[in-house]
C-alpha cells in the first residue's frame, strides 16, 4: 500500500504546485490591471513579487513532490533530508489549513488537511527497518525476558 500512497502524494503535490502558480498568476494580473498598491508600494513591485512568490512556491512543491515519487519508484524510505523536507511541507500545510478555515472556508481546510494526511501517511508508510540478523531464520518467537 505504501507505493500507491507515495505516487498519489506526488501527484497531489504536483497538481497543487500548478494550482499555486495559477492562483498567483491571476492575483498578479488583477493587481497589475487595477494598479493596486499596498501602503503606497509600487504596483509593479506588487506584481513582480506575486509572480516570484508563485514561482518559488510552485518549485518548492514540485521538489516536495519528487521525494515521494522517488520513494515510490525505489520502494524505499526517503533519506534524512527528504524526511525533513516532507515534515516541513506537512507543517506548512497544517498552518495554511488553520489559516484557510478562517479566511477561505471549510472546503479549503479539508483539501489542505487531505494533503497533510497524504504527506504524513507517506512518511509513516515507509518505516525504517533494521536488517534482520543472519542466522535468525528459525521463525520462532523470541523468548520472553
Amino acid at each position: 500500500m505504501r507505493r500507491p500512497v507515495a505516487f498519489v502524494t506526488a501527484i497531489v503535490l504536483f497538481v497543487e504546485a500548478v494550482g499555486i502558480v495559477l492562483v498567483n498568476g491571476v492575483l498578479a494580473t488583477v493587481a497589475g490591471n487595477q494598479r493596486m498598491s499596498l501602503a503606497g508600494m509600487d504596483p509593479d513591485a506588487m506584481v513582480t513579487g506575486t509572480w516570484v512568490m508563485g514561482g518559488v512556491s510552485g518549485v518548492l512543491l514540485v521538489l516536495c513532490g519528487l521525494i515521494p515519487l522517488l520513494a515510490g519508484i525505489r520502494d524505499r524510505a526517503p533519506g534524512r533530508a527528504g524526511r525533513i523536507t516532507l515534515i516541513a511541507c506537512a507543517v506548512v500545510h497544517g498552518v495554511l489549513g488553520a489559516l484557510a478555515v478562517g479566511l477561505i472556508g471549510w472546503a479549503a481546510f479539508v483539501v489542505l488537511m487531505a494533503v497533510l494526511a497524504l504527506i504524513v501517511l507517506t512518511l509513516v508508510a515507509f518505516d525504517r527497518r533494521e536488517p534482520e540478523a543472519v542466522g535468525s531464520g528459525t521463525g520462532a518467537a523470541p523468548e520472553p525476558v
